[in-house]
Order: C-alpha cells, then structure tokens, then sequence
C-alpha cells in the first residue's frame, strides 16, 4: 500500500504511474487541447446515503424534480428518417411520441389520447394520424386534432384545447434530446462543452449498428455509475489490464453537466509487473482478448495482424493499425488522428443519463433509465459507426431488447463487450441488495477516481433542492 503524502490537499493525490497527459505528450500525432489539460475540482470527501438508490420516495422526487427539467437523449436521427415516422419514447412515467415532420423537423408529444387516457402508440412506425384504439379520437402528426367521434357529444371540447401536449425538442450531432419542462439553458449550453470536443469525430455523420437493452435489477445510478470509472478494471475485468491503463486514467469534469472518464489502452496496467515483457506481448493480449490468436493470421491479413517494430511502442503501432483500418473501412482521412483517439476509451457523461464515446474508433454510446421500480433500470448500449463520406445516412438497427433471464453474451453482435457487461452483472444486483442491507446507511467516493460520480450527485441535489 502505498503512503499517503500528508502534504498534499484534499483531492490532489494522483497515481504514481504514468499519467494521461505524459501519454498526450508521446502521442504519434498533435492532441487536441482539450485532451492535454486537466479539467479538475475537488467536491469534498463527505458519505453518500444510500437512500439515493434504494429510497422509492428519493426515486419520487427524481421523477418530481429532475427527470421534466432536464434535456434527455431520446432518439437517434437515424431511427426515424423519413417523414412520418415515430418513436416511442418512455422515461421516468411518462411516454412521448417523437415524431418526424413533413419538413425533416422533429417534434416530441405526450403519447396520451385526451378522451380516456389510453396510450396512442405503444410501438415505433410510421404514422401521418395517431389514432387511440380504444374510442378513435386522433392526432394529426403535428398534433392537432384531427377527429372525435361522436362529435355531437362533446360540444365542450374546442379543437384547440385538444392539441397533444408538445415537449421542447433539441438536436445536436445525430442525437435527438426533449425536455418536459420548457425553461432553463438551450442544449448547446447545457451540452458545453460536448459540442466543441465532438466537432472533431462528427456523430452526425455515424449510425447506429448494434442496439441492445436490458432490464438490470439494480437502480439506474447504481448500473451508471459502474461505467463512470475505470478502477473496477482491476477486480472485476482482470482480463484487459495487459493493455488497459486503469490508474492511468484521467477524470474531468466541466460545469454542472458534462464529465469525462480518458482511459488509454495499448499500454500495461500499473497493477501487473511486465517489465520482461516485450511490446510485442501488450499486442497479443489485446488481439486474444478480441477473439484471435496472435499467430492466426499472415501478416497484413486483419486490421489486428500487427508486429511492432523495434524501438516502437505497442500503442503506437495499434494506433497506426487503426488509422489505416478505419480509414479503409469508412472512407474517412484518418491521418492526422491521434493515438488516442483511435484506441482509447474516452468515455463522456452528459446529466442525468447519457453516455457517449468519443474518438473515431466506432463509438459506443450507453443510456440509463429506470425501470419499473427503484431497484430496477434499462440499461441501453448503442454502437455508432461512420457512413462513407457522400452516402445516405441508413436506418439504424431497431433495439435487440434481452429478456430478463437472458445475459448479454446472447447478444453476439456486442461482440467481446458482451462478456465484459457480464462481470459487472456479477457485481450490480449485489450491490443494490448491499445498499438496502447498509447498517452504516452510508457509502464512500475516491475523491480523484469517483469524481464523476460526486459530480453527478451534487448536480443532482441542484434539481431536488
């Protein structure tokens, strides 16, 4: 165990290994800005309480407090490209039509018919009238009303007091968000300062190839907050720490809603002694843990048939595999991308559950909600890739939603991810059934490598204070 400098101020200790801006610094080519400067604040060392995941009456003021005022992720632009059609978009007790217009616009209504109540649609299509299946009172797709039967019989109500109720509708980088709530910051705002970082890597110009759900019997912070940090490499995924920097990664934060957790790969954990082992190894292990063996291929046949030459780092080496891979594969000039960006985990949190990769590697893209109860949440994993430049935008894939039973690995198209979520899954439900168990009521952060996760809650008490 290593000492503690009593020197240092609350929140100042970093690891002893090599750091994320001395991985910048060696980069094969020039880093952005933004990844080279650390964005840092201590939050204080204080106990969380537990009530925060396992209260229904904490979950109840989320739903009160939080969930209508914020910008939430709701659909890709892909989902619904063409005029007509719609998604079915359910968050925290409410459920809401997001729709596409005649004239390529988006907008978003309360998927509640005004006569009894009845959902309008309880699946996604493609739909110019939303008509309720129960009595036949519809809805023009710009949400006018379009007919009451038996008009006769309700002289009291006036066309225009049967206008679905519309949600604010935001659009950036592919992404569709809605708000409930009209008010507060516009979305570039609240999303600063994402906009600026993924100008470079242009989600607006990707789809989406693989979409899996699940039902995770634990709250939706609690499954969150597992991919808000890297640490949990070390017990849970011991696997990729031959070439995962789990100490070495870097974790930001920037205004009240966006954080970062920048996690290198193609180097050795500083948890395992390789200094016998040659660079080449690091390759190796990250190809076995893709699937392949080392000697299953002749040079140059796979984007992973990589031999380091001599004098060169093994992250230098896979970086310039995946610049010319990616480059082959999307059409896109990759050439002035950097190490970085090609192989490394750059993980983004946008308040309150929204989760995209950045880099130009395809980009997986998480999204956390709650389920039907306090200790239940869909957890949601969308995988982005690039469109060659001057094609269409296609549809994207429709969500493989797994069965309650069913584990992730019965999702193959999540390819080696799918064995990873099973070793959290090992641990999530434990802890939610640890939290409801809690006789101290009280759990405790790092102040460096949970900073996310404190950052999250103290935006959080923001909206329930």
């Amino acid at each position: 165990m290593a000492d503690i400098d009593p020197k240092l101020p609350p929140g100042a200790a970093r690891s002893p290994g090599i750091s994320w801006t001395d991985l910048m610094q060696s980069d094969a080519r020039p880093v952005p800005d933004f990844l080279l400067h650390e964005s840092y604040q201590y939050r204080g060392s204080e106990p969380l309480a537990t009530a925060r995941y396992t209260s229904a009456e904490f979950a109840a003021l989320e739903t009160e407090k939080m969930w209508p005022n914020v910008w939430q992720f709701a659909a890709r632009e892909e989902d619904l490209p063409d005029d007509g059609d719609y998604i079915v978009y359910e968050n925290a007790g409410r459920s809401y039509l997001v729709s596409r217009q005649a004239d390529g616009s988006v907008r978003a209504f309360h998927n509640v018919c005004l006569h009894r109540g009845r959902k309008l649609r309880t699946e996604d299509g493609n739909a110019d009238v939303f008509t309720c299946p129960f009595h036949g009172f519809s809805w023009q797709k710009t949400g006018a009303l379009n007919e009451i039967p038996c008009r006769w019989d309700f002289p009291h109500l006036k066309d225009e007091k049967m206008v679905l109720p519309e949600a604010e509708v935001g659009r950036w980088g592919g992404y569709i968000f809605l708000r409930e709530n009209p008010g507060g910051p516009p979305l570039a705002e609240y999303l600063a300062p994402l906009p600026e970082h993924f100008s470079r890597w242009k989600h607006e110009q990707c789809t989406t190839a693989v979409w899996v759900g699940k039902v995770v019997p634990a709250n939706w912070k609690v499954v969150m907050e597992a991919f808000m940090e890297s640490w949990h490499t070390l017990v849970t995924h011991p696997q990729i720490l031959p070439f995962t920097g789990d100490e070495n990664a870097s974790y930001w934060t920037w205004g009240d809603n966006v954080n970062v957790n920048l996690v290198p790969f193609a180097v050795v954990s500083p948890h395992i002694d390789a200094t016998d082992k040659p660079q080449q190894w690091i390759v190796e292990q990250f190809i076995k843990f893709n699937g392949r063996s080392a000697d299953s291929y002749e040079e140059g046949a796979d984007a992973f048939a990589v031999t380091v030459p001599e004098g060169v780092t093994a992250r230098h080496a896979l970086g310039q595999a995946m610049r010319e891979n990616y480059s082959t594969l999307f059409g896109h000039d990759h050439s002035d991308a950097t190490d970085a960006e090609l192989l490394d985990a750059l993980v983004y949190n946008v308040f309150p559950n929204f989760a995209p990769w950045g880099g130009f590697m395809p980009n997986i893209v998480y999204r956390f909600r709650p389920a039907q109860d306090v200790d239940h949440c869909l957890m949601e994993v969308r995988v982005l890739t690039r469109v060659p430049p001057g094609q269409p935008i296609p549809r994207g894939v429709p969500l493989h939603m797994l069965g309650p039973d069913q584990p992730w690995t019965d999702a193959p198209e999540l390819s080696t991810l799918a064995s990873v979520f099973e070793q959290d899954m090992g641990n999530l439900p434990f802890v939610q059934q640890g939290l409801k168990a809690s006789k101290t009521g009280q759990i405790n952060l790092a102040d460096y490598q949970e900073i996310r996760i404190r950052h999250f809650h103290q935006t959080l008490d923001k909206y329930l204070g």
